[in-house]
């Protein structure tokens, strides 16, 4: 494969993984808590590539050097549901999973038939000491700033908001649940702004998003090109030949 198509397909792949990564951001702009992915570019040096010219001149192709999350805070929303919690600076929920806990920024919480709050999923909010919060159904409850539950005049427990000073040893693990890829266990939130009757809006900027599309788009087209290019001069090289020979 001769350098241009070599460096067309390899920059078309890149732009495959892009498009993936920006489907997935557009998905979840309206998603509670969803933190956003992005990208970053980067050239590939070889000079054992089998293609590669006598000459010891390195091939070069482009490729989609790293990927990360963005946890940048996202929109407070009210909706006026009790059991619906936001988180106003750093920090993240703990929930209680059959493989371990999880950390999540969607405050989407409900209450089971026996009054423990929970995710969309059935996973139990922990509390500072990482057991569930039970409540009793019968009764209204409030969240305090702090993170404080009380009832009926008197606080019944604390939620638990822990931080990272990493955040990029979480990894996501699907229905906007981080997992931590180290065995240290995460601290205590520093500040608590825990808002009841809100929930945090996803922080991928819908209008961002289909800008970058377009962009993405248009490359894609200019690599397609390329490669057409590439693939008409190794034709004419062929014919060359052929008709010399």
């Amino acid at each position: 494969m001769d350098a241009l198509t070599a460096a067309a397909a390899s920059g078309i792949q890149a732009r495959m993984q892009s498009l993936d990564i920006l489907a997935n951001n557009l998905a979840n702009a309206s998603s509670a808590g969803f933190k956003a992915d992005a990208e970053s570019y980067g050239l590939y040096y070889s000079s054992e590539s089998p293609d590669a010219p006598s000459d010891g001149v390195t091939t070069t192709l482009p490729l989609l050097k790293t990927q990360w999350t963005d946890f940048s805070q996202g929109t407070l929303l009210p909706t006026s549901n009790s059991t619906d919690l936001a988180l106003n600076g750093k920090g993240f929920f703990v929930v209680t999973t059959p493989s371990g806990p999880l950390y999540t920024r969607n405050g989407s919480f409900r209450l089971s038939g026996q009054g423990r709050l929970q995710t969309q999923d059935g996973y139990a909010l922990q509390d500072s000491e990482g057991r569930p919060i039970v409540l009793d159904v019968s009764q209204t409850f409030e969240v305090a700033v702090d993170g404080s539950v009380q009832q009926g005049g008197q606080q019944v427990s604390q939620i638990a908001v822990v931080d990272f000073e990493d955040p990029t040893v979480l990894a996501k693990r699907g229905g906007n649940y981080f997992r931590s890829t180290i065995s240290k266990a995460p601290t205590a939130a520093a500040q608590l702004d825990i808002r009841q009757g809100k929930l945090e809006s996803g922080n991928s900027e819908s209008s961002q998003s289909a800008a970058r599309l377009t962009s993405i788009l248009r490359q894609f087209e200019s690599l397609q090109k390329a490669m057409t290019i590439g693939a008409d001069m190794n034709r004419r090289v062929v014919e060359d030949v052929a008709k010399v020979s």
